[in-house]
């Protein structure tokens, strides 16, 4: 089962596993911080952006552009 970003509930803390997309978008949350392995917070996730923490920076994706991080929650839990 693929859990995304945009899925993540508010204060949730996951680990990115993969970033999906054509390569401009990938190369721009690449540079972001997306990176597999880095750490993300869950900020806020109701509705409009999904708002998260990443390297110590908050950022606000779009929904559509979240639901292109594939993560899984810290500490690798199965899902």
């Amino acid at each position: 089962m693929d859990v995304t970003l945009a899925n993540v509930p508010e204060g949730g803390r996951v680990v990115v596993v993969n970033v999906t997309g054509g390569a401009g978008l990938r190369r721009r949350l690449l540079e972001m911080g997306f990176a597999p392995g880095s750490e993300v917070e869950v900020v806020a996730n109701k509705w409009g952006p999904v708002v998260v923490k990443v390297r110590g920076v908050t950022v606000a994706l779009g929904r559509g552009m979240a639901a292109k991080i594939q993560v899984k929650p810290v500490g690798g839990g199965s899902g």
